[in-house]
């Protein structure tokens, strides 16, 4: 139900429930489709560890997306009216240290979980295994590292609810995307003529999908019913998901035609509709259209009445919208494992 106008938001956690539900069942549809017959003679990894690895991937992901987006909606709602926002910040600030938490943790399981992929025929892994995996694999490395940066965000998100906004919120949101940048280029090795070009690009996309979704999720959960600092924060977030919209859809396609036209074996609308990799790049393209129409919605037909402080369906909207960002999301990580051909 919206409040007055000022009212202080409860937390609205079906949105939560709704984009974490999604990007599950997203990294579950992934699975299915990229399941391959057991090859005799070869040693294969544990079912379980093959469906566990993209679900804690995504929740990694996850957990990543709430850090920077409570982050940044201190930016979003402005430092100049600290009574009407800092109701709004108290509730954010547990919620992100949370958040950093479950990323810390997600991020060292994940290393876990694929030393146990890398090692196969071992049957428990031990740290020995986990250390050997760190120094041999890249993977290994990116993840320790995306580890280490989610533990000092962890400290900065207690140093926030000791200290409030004295904590700059710049400096949360500029460490959680640089702690973004080691996983994506773990992903697929692209063809090395191009390397260096889709190596930027894919850090890129994530980045630009983070703070998309990370904002967009901050201003639900938390601003949905507070007119006033909604009528504020939504226009200068709406500037900031036209760029991402851009930046993400540029670097997915690119990402997604260097792997399958540098790939001699196989050509373009075959790769598209009959190999895995092909058919989640069709529906991360889906959901990409589904939310530029609901973004419209928004941009369009309920900004200009948010700005006039009137009340809107904004909550349903933009959660629907989660909700296939959601699915991208699980469908993303899919993809990085997904084989081209």
């Amino acid at each position: 139900m919206t409040t007055a106008a000022g009212a202080t938001s409860q937390v609205r956690y079906q949105a939560i429930v709704a984009i974490v539900t999604a990007a599950l069942a997203g990294a579950l549809i992934g699975v299915a489709l990229t399941a391959t017959a057991p090859v005799p003679g070869v040693a294969e990894v544990s079912e379980v560890v093959s469906v566990a690895i993209p679900i804690v991937r995504v929740l990694l992901d996850l957990a990543a997306v709430t850090t920077i987006g409570l982050a940044l909606l201190s930016v979003l709602v402005g430092y100049d009216r600290p009574k009407l926002t800092e109701p709004i910040m108290r509730r954010a600030r547990p919620i992100a240290l949370a958040a950093s938490l479950v990323w810390t943790m997600t991020a060292l399981v994940t290393l876990v979980l694929q030393t146990a992929e890398y090692r196969p025929q071992v049957p428990t892994v031990s740290f020995a295994d986990i250390w050997d995996y760190v120094v041999q694999v890249g993977a290994g490395k990116a993840l320790l590292v995306v580890a280490v940066l989610a533990l000092v965000q962890v400290g900065l998100g207690v140093l926030t609810l000791r200290h409030g906004e004295k904590v700059p919120a710049e400096v949360r949101v500029g460490l959680g995307l640089f702690a973004l940048l080691p996983l994506p280029v773990t992903g697929h090795a692209a063809n090395w003529d191009y390397h260096d070009y889709t190596m930027i690009s894919m850090e890129l996309h994530v980045m630009g999908a983070v703070a998309w979704t990370g904002g967009l999720g901050a201003m639900v959960v938390l601003l949905a019913a507070n007119r006033t600092l909604l009528a504020h924060a939504l226009p200068r977030f709406s500037k900031l998901a036209t760029l991402c919209l851009v930046l993400v859809s540029a670097t997915g396609l690119f990402n997604a035609v260097v792997e399958i036209l540098l790939n001699p074996t196989i050509g373009l609308f075959t790769a598209l509709f009959t190999t895995p990799y092909g058919q989640l790049v069709v529906l991360k393209l889906l959901c990409a259209a589904g939310i530029a129409v609901l973004g419209a919605m928004v941009r369009w037909k309920l900004m200009p009445r948010i700005v006039r402080h009137e009340r809107t369906a904004l909550a349903t909207w933009a959660t629907l919208e989660l909700t296939v960002m959601g699915l991208a999301f699980g469908f993303a990580v899919v993809l990085t494992r997904a084989p081209v051909s």
